[in-house]
């Protein structure tokens, strides 16, 4: 039996009349038409939206967004390969009418429109909201690294840079006294009628250290100049993340996740190495967006910080984050100040003895008042005190550390909340990383790399848009 043959390439064929017969009616792109003919470009900020009445005639800002929005729904990111899908792929041909921009106009236009990125993005998620697919109730945030263009070896840190600095002084020290000892023995043997051994290779390995070392010091003096702890050569914006993350130097992604269908309700691109402090205002642009007065957000242990949690307060957010189990006490094996119980009618601790531990001293922690609660009498004569102090036991208390116990309260009448934490906020972060390859950025500098992943974050809601309600059901979100 024979294998199954094509037909010949020269044979002519009745093809469709139109480009339109090509895409169907539920194809994504049918509505990137939609989205984008209905957007304000001019109000959300994109350059040239107006056409200048001389010189050459320009690509339409909407034309070369729609390229981008399909670009990124589909895994392509680059300008160069998007260029070519302006010439191969019929859907691009259809969405772009048979424009065929080069990929520096592709990739001008990115560069040029970043802080407009994030209007687009705000623009669907209150498309979204108008078609009741964020529930508005509770939402999960977490953060992410994403690699930035700038390797490891191209970063440097206050400490590295002393550390580096310091060895080569050493190094440096003990080059100068073997070459002086060389020296010396060169001219003993002049003297004695013959030749030293001489050594060159030395006098160089100095030299290179010295150029090594002064670059250094000009990376240092850079930053004391500036205040900062670290400084990359490359994308100077970018940071070296925490250990723990697989990333070697990046950014910190933020996202703000609406539990009922996983959108994106908020994203942010910042430096910043850790979670702590970011949680209040992450969650309030989302409420903005969202335009909700009160709304409920959880996150993981990396956003617990007493002055974070009391601004969500303040803003209407009802935070649930678990306290880290942290401290001195914790790492001797000692009893964990959590297993020391606060009584706020009389101000009391009370032990795992069920001893009493009244507030002695006080003092300042960073800006707030901080309360020692001490008894040392009791401590003395403790049968449980090789479990909890090698002399007395002092619980610190800070002075609005009642919010701390409120948000405790919560969390123990709903644990399962951070289980719905985690199935949430890690479903977009799998998928921008896995399936939509975003394992690295493109760009450098902090807004561009913010342009660049309000696209990222645009797409992932589209796509899950999409699956919800349909590209019939968004269009006609669109229209009405």
């Amino acid at each position: 039996m024979a294998h199954l043959s094509g037909t010949d390439r020269a044979q002519l064929l009745l093809l469709p009349e139109a480009v339109d017969d090509y895409v169907g009616p539920d194809n994504p792109v049918r509505f990137i038409e939609a989205f984008v003919d209905g957007l304000d470009l001019a109000a959300s900020g994109f350059v040239r939206v107006a056409a200048k009445e001389t010189g050459r005639p320009g690509y339409d800002p909407a034309d070369l967004l729609k390229l981008y929005v399909y670009g990124y729904i589909n895994r392509v990111r680059s300008s160069r390969r998007l260029e070519a899908e302006t010439h191969r792929n019929i859907e691009v041909i259809w969405l772009l009418r048979h424009l065929k921009p080069d990929f520096r106009t592709i990739a001008d236009f990115r560069r040029v429109n970043r802080s407009a990125f994030k209007q687009v993005f705000r623009e669907f998620v209150i498309l979204c909201r108008q078609l009741d697919l964020f529930g508005r109730e509770l939402l999960a945030v977490d953060g992410t690294r994403i690699k930035a263009v700038n390797s490891k070896d191209r970063n440097f840190t206050r400490r590295a840079l002393t550390k580096f600095i310091h060895e080569a002084d050493e190094k440096l020290a003990d080059y100068m006294e073997r070459l002086d000892e060389g020296d010396a023995q060169e001219e003993k043997a002049s003297n004695n009628g013959g030749s030293g051994p001489g050594d060159g290779k030395l006098a160089e390995k100095i030299a290179a250290i010295k150029g090594k070392r002064d670059r250094h010091k000009a990376l240092l003096d850079e930053l004391d100049k500036t205040g900062e702890e670290q400084i990359s050569l490359t994308d100077p914006d970018s940071r070296a993340m925490a250990r723990m993350t697989k990333v070697g130097v990046g950014y910190n992604i933020q996202l703000a996740v609406d539990v009922k269908h996983k959108l994106i309700a908020e994203q942010e691109v910042c430096n910043q190495v850790l979670d702590m402090g970011l949680l209040a205002q992450t969650v309030e642009a989302a409420m903005d967006t969202l335009s909700v007065d009160r709304i409920e957000a959880v996150a993981d242990r990396g956003y617990f910080k007493i002055e974070d949690i009391e601004a969500c307060e303040k803003a209407g957010i009802t935070a649930y984050v678990p306290k880290p189990i942290r401290g001195p006490a914790v790492a001797e094996g000692f009893f964990s100040k959590e297993e020391f119980r606060y009584d706020p009618d009389k101000d009391i601790y009370l032990c795992p003895a069920d001893q009493v531990l009244s507030p002695r001293h006080f003092g300042k922690s960073r800006d707030n008042v901080k309360i020692d609660y001490v008894n040392r009498d009791a401590c003395k004569a403790c049968s449980l005190r090789e479990r909890c102090t090698k002399s007395f036991r002092r619980v610190s208390r800070l002075e609005n550390e009642a919010v701390l116990d409120r948000m405790a309260s919560r969390l123990a009448a709903r644990p399962d909340i951070l289980d719905q934490r985690r199935e949430s906020v890690e479903h977009p972060f799998g998928t921008i990383k896995q399936w939509m390859y975003q394992g690295a950025f493109l760009m450098r500098r902090l807004e561009n790399v913010r342009g660049e992943f309000s696209l990222t974050a645009l797409a992932y809601n589209i796509k899950r848009a999409i699956t919800l309600v349909g590209v019939a059901g968004l269009i006609a979100g669109v229209r009405t």
